[in-house]
């Protein structure tokens, strides 16, 4: 029996890639102690890589994209996981590595997965997905560093995207205050719906300043950007606090000293990992994202696709043009 699934191929003369819907069989699949019926996945930046013309994220062709999936296991090697489980599996480097979310099944080893909390159904889950689960592991290693409600704004950069946009909606929900940092002054709106109490300019913390320090703002920061970026906000946090970094789309490279503010105010710069976290963080994640995620806020963050909307779509999260979460009903 064959079913659908977005394969990207490579041209070996010319190098090019080509994303479209095919139709492939479980023997294509990769091996794997358990095979999942897929409902769901997600579109995220790293996504966007693979179904581009560049590639690079991709090991080897043919290849299925999509990093995450929710879905029911049909069958299982493992005796954690029966037929009828509700399962969803991030990181791992799936849809990278190893074929990922865009068929209507797949296939991956019963370490990768964890089994859906109660409070979330697989549609629920993929809402919020990669980008979720990373907003949430970022969220609880600030809290392990001391942050809490009733302190000094926390700061979101990238505030219109996945991660931004979840982050911004958890932290509010928890009763912290959220300073948005966009770049699109129309998606204002959008982000204080979300929960953000400040709009911040993305001009405004791209601007090059020589001083050393600035006055102290940032009880907290989630940061997805880096770059230019990071290297100011580190000098406006306030003492003792922690940027928490989960992406590069600014650049690797920030400007600053070591002194100031890792020695002079104390200042933690965390890197938030959503690959490779130990199952019981992966776990515990889930269970707070099904605990404090606004289910209300997260509809309002959903755009729906189908398989065949994958190509354009990964060409726009590349360009910036993809607001809140994209969740893929595999099977319509």
């Amino acid at each position: 029996m064959t079913f659908n699934a977005l394969v990207v191929k490579k041209d070996e003369d010319s190098g090019k890639t080509s994303a479209a819907v095919a139709q492939i069989s479980e023997s294509d699949l990769p091996d794997g102690d358990v095979t999942v019926a897929v409902e769901y996945s997600t579109v995220n930046y790293k996504d966007g890589l693979c179904i581009g013309p560049g590639g690079g994220l991709v090991r080897k062709y043919p290849h299925v994209p999509g990093i995450d999936f929710a879905g029911t296991v049909e069958t299982s090697s493992d005796e954690r996981y029966k037929p009828g489980d509700k399962v969803v599996l991030t990181g791992w480097r799936v849809g990278e590595a190893h074929w990922g979310g865009y068929a209507q099944k797949a296939r991956a080893r019963a370490d990768w997965l964890v089994p859906l909390p109660g409070g979330l159904d697989t549609r629920r889950a993929m809402a919020v997905g990669t980008a979720g689960f990373t907003a949430m592991l970022a969220i609880m290693a600030l809290e392990d560093h001391g942050l809490k409600p009733g302190s000094a704004p926390v700061l979101v950069t990238g505030a219109a995207g996945g991660v931004g946009s979840v982050a911004i909606a958890t932290l509010a929900q928890l009763g912290y205050e959220v300073a948005a940092v966009t770049g699109r002054p129309e998606t204002g709106d959008y982000l204080k719906d979300l929960g953000a109490s400040q709009i911040v300019a993305r001009e405004d913390l791209t601007e090059v300043t020589r001083k050393p320090l600035e006055a102290e703002q940032w009880s907290g920061c989630i940061d997805a950007v880096a770059g230019a970026m990071l290297g100011r906000v580190l000098k406006q946090m306030h003492y003792g606090s922690s940027v928490a970094a989960i992406g590069l789309a600014g650049g690797a490279a920030i400007e600053g000293a070591l002194i100031t503010p890792f020695i002079l105010r104390g200042v933690n710069l965390l890197g938030i990992d959503s690959v490779m976290q130990p199952y019981a963080r992966r776990l515990e994640a889930w269970k707070r994202v099904a605990q404090d995620l606004p289910m209300e806020k997260l509809e309002a963050m959903v755009q729906p696709a189908t398989l065949s909307d994958l190509p354009d779509l990964g060409r726009d999260i590349l360009k910036g043009q993809v607001k809140g979460r994209i969740v893929v009903d595999v099977n319509a």
